[in-house]
């Protein structure tokens, strides 16, 4: 198996950690190496969240500048804020709906131009997927469902070895029973994007 190094980030509340840690749990049940990592930051505080998935025995989960195969950001925000940790052949799949930041809220700072930053990744990576995922979690059921819908995305595009019926799987055994239902859902529609 090839080696991957997998980003995921995002704000405080989306389901960042729980992504990486459904992907991981899917690739150890299929009996490959992989290590996960979390950087909570300021989580509780709508903070950035930042975790990786490493597949294929890497031992590191530090993610270095130019290093990330594959960068899954549940914000705009954070995809280009990741940006530096990406090369010419990442992956990135990003959701487009902004969680506007206290600052900009306040008349502090701006909130960048999210068409000018999308057509700039797609000018300068392999390959971007830019949905929006929470419309796509609402049609499942929950809002909260960002983070398994772009995981969904990440399953279709075929760049991890897991298959979307292992991933369901693994939702079944490891979110909670009442989440399960639209947790499902929520896969499927991000499967089925076509990037």
């Amino acid at each position: 198996m090839d080696t991957k190094k997998i980003l995921f980030t995002g704000v405080g509340g989306q389901g960042t950690l729980l992504a990486s840690r459904l992907l991981g749990q899917a690739v150890m049940d299929a009996g490959m190496p992989v290590r996960v990592s979390e950087v909570h930051g300021m989580a509780q505080r709508g903070g950035v969240v930042e975790s990786t998935v490493m597949l294929g025995g890497l031992n590191s989960p530090i993610i270095s500048a130019g290093e990330a195969d594959i960068l899954v950001s549940f914000e705009p925000l954070e995809a280009i804020r990741a940006l530096g940790r990406c090369s010419a052949s990442s992956t990135i799949i990003t959701n487009t709906v902004p969680i506007v930041p206290f600052t900009v809220g306040l008349g502090q700072a701006e909130y960048p131009d999210i068409e000018y930053w999308l057509q700039f990744m797609k000018d300068n990576y392999a390959r971007v997927c830019a949905i929006d995922a929470e419309t796509m979690a609402k049609d499942a059921g929950t809002v909260k469902a960002v983070n398994v819908v772009l995981l969904g995305v990440l399953i279709g595009l075929g760049e991890v070895p897991v298959s979307r019926e292992a991933m369901e799987e693994t939702i079944k055994h490891h979110v909670k029973p009442k989440f399960v239902d639209a947790n499902l859902k929520a896969l499927s529609l991000g499967y089925e994007v076509a990037c």
